[in-house]
């Protein structure tokens, strides 16, 4: 199955909901809500609330997430906001400034 793809030179404004992976090289900013999997590739810049259920980021991030199950930060990525996830892997190199919450009994 093919990811949606926002290539490097689009920029979006607003909302964007799914149902399946989403692939951010260009920029969003708003909020972003998916059922499955969001990647933000080094290129990639989100100014966004991110509710989803695994979220990789490579790139910039601005804003809080939510994933149902696990939040990757890659090397190099910039990440600014709280992440609440039962799982959560940042590798060396990974700039987090924010909380971490990964008690996901309340949901």
């Amino acid at each position: 199955m093919a990811n949606t793809v926002i290539g490097s030179s689009i920029v979006i404004d607003g909302e964007i909901s799914g149902d399946e992976d989403l692939v951010i090289q260009g920029t969003v900013k708003g909020k972003i809500s998916l059922k499955e999997s969001l990647y933000v590739e080094g290129s990639g810049v989100v100014e966004a609330d991110i509710e989803t259920q695994n979220v990789e980021i490579a790139g910039r991030v601005t804003g809080n997430i939510v994933a149902s199950d696990k939040v990757e930060l890659k090397t190099d990525c910039r990440v600014v906001g709280d992440i609440k996830a039962p799982r959560i892997l940042i590798a060396d190199g990974a700039s987090f400034k924010g909380n971490v919450d990964m008690d996901m009994k309340e949901r």
